[in-house]
């Protein structure tokens, strides 16, 4: 059920292999930051155009339904041109979200930067997981996987800090969605100049996909057709996954922090950097994260432990039991419990993608990510619109603890599927 591999005797030195980790690192940081270019700037957008929460959820919702439907197709022209060229032309469309967020004269103009964003977005995981697949060798691949979530954690964590520290430094939020365009730039310059390392036709994976497809041939088994795996319930069962774990994440990124001010009365100078702190909580989660996945023999449960402790955290905060700044610190390492679990779940997504199908299992598995976003926004928008903050927290337990069911029925199938391959 794995994905095809170099072969031991082609595997890449350390070097080659960090290179190409560091690169796509960065490549999915900058994709994540352009997750938050607008979401910071939420209680600006209230002021300067009078805008209610459930507008401005419209506004993360359009980002992640153009981002879901272009993240499934993407996975089909990833598996047909390369993923290289994919990555530069999204990267190019942030460069567009952030001139466009910093021209914005109305909500129609914000609306044009989310979806510009989406569109760049939407490449991201089938472009980032099959050059990591292609181009790190396997003993290395659990680490590579945990810094890529690491980075994107990273990514979400910088944003608000970028975008609210350089507002009010330079006094005007239009001039720093104009340096969140400058920086794209610059990550496309970088990336230009160590393109080799992104090379995923490069001749030692063609080997190895040529021998896998003589294989296939040789064992008298008809071609599959490129919508076979569709037919998969592991699949759909790791979309479903997907969809409830970044329900959650939505809630925490676009609400948290108006949450804790109406639930706690602290001021928006602490609630404004609780987002951030749950991205660094979520890295560090990660970094662990990248080392168990090779002791794990159950991935899933090491992900419903890790997602059980943040739903604790999460419904602690909702209880209201804590005190201001105890709630705060809890949401915020609640970051931990979900970046733990980062790397198992993509092992497992790994596990259950059939040869050959690399980009397009992970364009239409973490399709369910931007679902996920695009459903749960207006929804937890609707709740702070009604006067039901502590439903922010207590509503994104309640879904993490939905994505360990789902996690809970991939390990299984996949065990289930390993063990009739076994069978004489």
């Amino acid at each position: 059920m794995s994905s095809t591999s170099l072969p031991s005797g082609d595997a890449p030195v350390a070097s080659q292999d960090a290179k190409t980790i560091g690169l796509i690192g960065l490549a999915h940081g900058t994709s994540h930051f352009h997750h938050m270019l607008l979401p910071p700037l939420f209680p600006v957008f209230i002021r300067d155009f009078g805008l209610s929460y459930a507008e401005l959820g419209l506004l993360v919702t359009v980002f992640f339904i153009i981002s879901g439907v272009g993240q499934a197709l993407a996975g089909f022209l990833v598996d047909r041109v390369g993923a290289r060229p994919v990555l530069f032309a999204g990267l190019s469309c942030f460069v567009a979200a952030g001139l466009s967020a910093s021209l914005a004269p109305n909500y129609a103009g914000l609306m044009l930067a989310s979806a510009l964003a989406g569109l760049g977005n939407a490449p991201f995981h089938p472009v980032d997981f099959t050059i990591l697949n292609k181009r790190v060798s396997l003993p290395r691949l659990g680490h590579a996987f945990s810094i890529h979530g690491i980075s994107g954690n990273l990514g979400w964590a910088l944003a608000p800090v970028f975008l609210i520290g350089l507002s009010s430094a330079l006094g005007s939020w239009r001039l720093a969605c104009a340096c969140a365009a400058a920086m794209t730039l610059a990550v496309i310059a970088v990336l230009l100049w160590q393109r080799e390392a992104l090379d995923d036709h490069h001749a030692a994976h063609q080997r190895a996909a040529a021998q896998a497809r003589l294989a296939g041939s040789g064992s008298g088994a008809p071609a599959e057709h490129p919508m076979a795996f569709l037919k998969l319930p592991s699949v759909w069962l790791c979309f479903s996954f997907f969809f409830f774990t970044t329900a959650a994440l939505s809630a925490i990124q676009g609400f948290a922090s108006p949450a804790l001010q109406q639930t706690q009365g602290l001021p928006e100078s602490i609630t404004a950097f609780v987002v951030t702190g749950y991205m660094l909580c979520g890295a560090a989660g990660m970094v662990i994260g990248g080392f168990l996945v090779a002791r794990a023999a159950r991935l899933e449960r090491t992900i419903a432990a890790a997602m059980t402790l943040a739903a604790l955290l999460l419904v602690l905060t909702a209880t209201g039991w804590l005190p201001p700044m105890l709630a705060a610190a809890s949401v915020a390492l609640a970051g931990f419990g979900t970046g733990l679990a980062g790397p198992s779940r993509d092992m497992l997504i790994k596990r259950a993608a059939p040869p050959g199908a690399t980009g397009r299992v992970y364009g239409t598995v973490y399709s369910g990510l931007d679902v996920g976003f695009a459903l749960a926004a207006p929804v937890f928008g609707w709740m702070m619109d009604h006067g039901h903050p502590a439903g922010v927290f207590a509503g994104s337990a309640l879904v993490l603890m939905l994505g360990v069911v789902a996690a809970s029925a991939v390990g299984g199938r996949i065990r289930r599927v390993n063990a009739a391959c076994a069978a004489p």
